[in-house]
């Protein structure tokens, strides 16, 4: 149980996350700047996504709770979200549900700091990681240990994507947009049956 709670988080957060497909996008919002700027806002929106993260896995069922939420329906709702996610991934289409819209593209540009917005929130810190966060850890149930494992798999993904986010320019040059494509594809896969899991998981406990 402990073993199959943590892959499944990694796999899961890992793909919902996004990192090689958020590479590209960091040096896109990033252009024109100093490596020692990217390598700042790579620290701060890395470090803002996990914090923000963090408080909505640990605060997440309360506030489902205070609105009379269960679980179950969030388990279905999330799942429809990220199958919606991983249709995107499968036809490497760029929504506002994994990307930014022009307008916030636009507005990140005259920004100096963009760490905050648009890099922690949405890029990483969008809706499907939240949902996915708060998903695992109601799985987890009120095992502390299979908490752990979690916010282990968490934290282990959010380290992969700062890596990425370091070396975003020799990435995009490695996979090119091509290959970016096939790798989001890929994972659209497997977002895509993991999402579906999460509905039918969501009924059973409905029903």
């Amino acid at each position: 149980m402990l073993l199959d709670l943590a892959i499944t988080a990694f796999v899961t957060l890992f793909v919902v996350l996004d990192p090689p497909g958020m590479g590209p996008i960091f040096v896109t919002i990033t252009r024109g700047e100093s490596a020692e700027y990217r390598r700042l806002m790579a620290l701060r929106g890395s470090f803002v996504a996990l914090v923000i993260l963090l408080v909505f896995a640990f605060t997440g069922d309360l506030v489902l709770r205070g609105l009379g939420i269960s679980l179950a329906a969030f388990r279905i709702a999330g799942g429809i979200l990220l199958l919606l996610i991983a249709i995107d991934m499968l036809f490497a289409r760029a929504t506002p549900l994994r990307r930014t819209t022009a307008a916030e593209e636009s507005e990140a540009e005259r920004k100096q700091d963009i760490s905050v917005f648009p890099l922690a929130i949405p890029l990483i810190a969008g809706p499907g990681a939240l949902t996915s966060t708060v998903l695992l850890m109601g799985r987890a149930g009120d095992s502390l240990l299979l908490k752990g494992a979690v916010l282990a798999a968490l934290l282990a993904v959010m380290a992969i994507m700062l890596v990425v986010l370091l070396a975003g320019d020799r990435m995009h040059r490695m996979l090119g947009e091509t290959g970016t494509n096939v790798v989001g594809r890929v994972l659209g896969i497997v977002l895509a049956a993991l999402a579906v899991q999460y509905v039918i998981d969501g009924i059973k406990e409905a029903f």
